[in-house]
C-alpha cells in the first residue's frame, strides 16, 4: 500500500499488474481491502488493478474540509488519482457508492474505456429512492456518524445475499474504522442536491457501460435498474449474479471477476 497526495490528502493506494488500469473504487464505509478476491485472482495478470481508499476511508486521510465528503468530492479525488498514476485509458469498477463516485467521475474524464457498476442504482434529481432502494432498514447506518458494533454488524449483514455463509467481519471491521463525518457528511451532501444527474450522465454516455447486480441484493431494486435508459449497456441487460447480494465481488468473485474479463476482452 502506498500513498499519493490527491485534494491536498494523504490517499492510500493499493496497486498490481500491467495493462489497461481498471480502478476499484469501494462503497460506502468500507476501503480498499474490501477488493481482495479481485488481486487474489487472474484479473492481475490482465489488468492493472489499482484500489484506493476514499478520503475518511481506510488508510487514507480524513477531509479537511466536510464538503469533500460527497460524490463530487470523491470523483475528483479519484480523477486526481487516475492523472497521478498516469492512468489513462481506464476502466472505472465502482461498488455501491462507488458506483455512484465513478458515474459522477465520467464527465471528469474523456479518456475513460469503460464503467462498471453494482450495489449501484443511478439516481436523478430529486432522487426517487423509494423506487431505486428497496426498504431495508440497516441502510440508515452509512449516513450515520456514531455506529456501534451491533448496528456495524446489521450494515454488514445488509450487504449479503439471505442466507450467505460469507462472514460479515471485514465489512464491520471497515465500518468501525470509517470516519463518522464521511457518513454524516455523505447525507449533508445528499440533501443539499450535491450530486450529478446520474440518469443524464447515464443516457450520455458513448462508452460502455456494465451493470452487475446479485440475485440477493438486499438493497437496491433490480426492477428499478431494469428500467434505466442507457443507451451503451453492455450486452443490453442488467447482468445478474447468483449466489450473491450487495457485494457479489465478495461472495461470488469468479463470477463477477469473469465478467470483468469479458468486458476487458471486448474493449
Amino acid at each position: 500500500m502506498a500513498h499519493i497526495t490527491a485534494g491536498g490528502m494523504r490517499i492510500a493506494v493499493r496497486e498490481e499488474g500491467e495493462g489497461r488500469p481498471v480502478v476499484l473504487i469501494h462503497g460506502n464505509s468500507a476501503s480498499s481491502g474490501t477488493w481482495a478476491r479481485q488481486f487474489d485472482s487472474p484479473l492481475v495478470d490482465r489488468a492493472r488493478l489499482i484500489a484506493l481508499d476514499l478520503p475518511g476511508h481506510g488508510a487514507s486521510d480524513r477531509a479537511a474540509d466536510p464538503a469533500d465528503y460527497s460524490m463530487p468530492g470523491y470523483a475528483a479525488v479519484v480523477a486526481q488519482v487516475l492523472d497521478a498514476l498516469d492512468a489513462t485509458g481506464a476502466v472505472l469498477v465502482g461498488w455501491s457508492l462507488g458506483g455512484h463516485i465513478a458515474l459522477e467521475a465520467v464527465p471528469l474524464r474523456d479518456d475513460l474505456a469503460a464503467v462498471a457498476i453494482f450495489g449501484t442504482p443511478p439516481v436523478g434529481k430529486p432522487p426517487a429512492m423509494d423506487q431505486a432502494f428497496l426498504p431495508n432498514p440497516a441502510m440508515d447506518v452509512g449516513f450515520t456518524a456514531d455506529v456501534d458494533t451491533a448496528g456495524a454488524e446489521a450494515y454488514a449483514a445488509s450487504f449479503l445475499a439471505p442466507g450467505s455463509t460469507l462472514g460479515t467481519e471485514p465489512f464491520t471491521a471497515d465500518i468501525l474504522a470509517t470516519h463518522g463525518g464521511a457518513r454524516s457528511g455523505l447525507m449533508a451532501s445528499i440533501g443539499e442536491g450535491r450530486f450529478a444527474d446520474e440518469l443524464e450522465v447515464v443516457a450520455g454516455m458513448r462508452i460502455p457501460l456494465a451493470v452487475l447486480h446479485g440475485e440477493g441484493e438486499q438493497l437496491v431494486s433490480l426492477d428499478y435498474l431494469r428500467g434505466v435508459e442507457a443507451p451503451t449497456l453492455w450486452r443490453g441487460e442488467v447482468q445478474v449474479i447468483p449466489g450473491a447480494g450487495h457485494a457479489p465481488h465478495a461472495e461470488a468473485p469468479e463470477a463477477c471477476n469473469g465478467l470483468r474479463g469479458d468486458l476487458l476482452d471486448e474493449l
